[in-house]
């Protein structure tokens, strides 16, 4: 198992995680904007640097 393709999926998974946090938040207006933005952000950085590693490394046999 390659060390760099299961990082990029759990950053993947956080990112995931954090985007449905931050969508239910603001549908049910439960927390402060500046808390919302700033998950948001973070989750969007893990969510797209996941995808990066998983779609960058290369598979080894």
């Amino acid at each position: 198992m390659n060390l760099k393709r299961t990082f990029g999926a759990i950053l993947t998974t956080l990112g995931v995680i954090g985007l449905i946090y931050t969508g239910a938040n603001i549908v049910n207006h439960t927390a402060h904007f500046t808390t919302l933005a700033v998950v948001g952000i973070i989750s969007l950085l893990f969510f797209f640097a996941g995808i990066g590693l998983v779609k960058t490394t290369a598979d080894q046999a």
